[in-house]
């Protein structure tokens, strides 16, 4: 039986509703989030460059997908999907607990 501490942890892990859908408003993000599926952690300009957008707004939106809990920044300023969002490595999905993002058709 989970404890209430480990319910804890995982619920905590889940991008919350509002901000996930918040987050997924916009089809660029979709694309950063399609960029980033591989698991591999990107720059803001290597980002902006498969998306066709500048770096200043892809850093926008890597905020509101931050903010979401969609992606991480981590060492270096490097941006990736957090690995317990990503199912399999390598697949175009991103497992948010409350949905299944499915960005190989974006």
């Amino acid at each position: 039986m989970p404890t209430e501490t480990s319910k804890t942890t995982a619920a905590t892990t889940l991008p919350e509703l509002n901000k996930l859908a918040a987050a997924l408003s916009h089809p660029v993000r979709w694309r950063i989030l399609k960029e980033l599926a591989n698991g591999q952690p990107h720059m803001v300009l290597e980002v902006a460059r498969a998306v066709g957008c500048s770096a200043d707004m892809t850093s926008k939106h890597l905020a509101k997908l931050r903010a979401a809990g969609l992606v991480v920044q981590g060492h270096a300023q490097l941006y990736q999907i957090p690995a317990q969002l990503l199912p399999t490595p390598g697949a175009a999905e991103v497992d948010c607990g409350l949905c299944l993002l499915r960005l190989d058709s974006v």
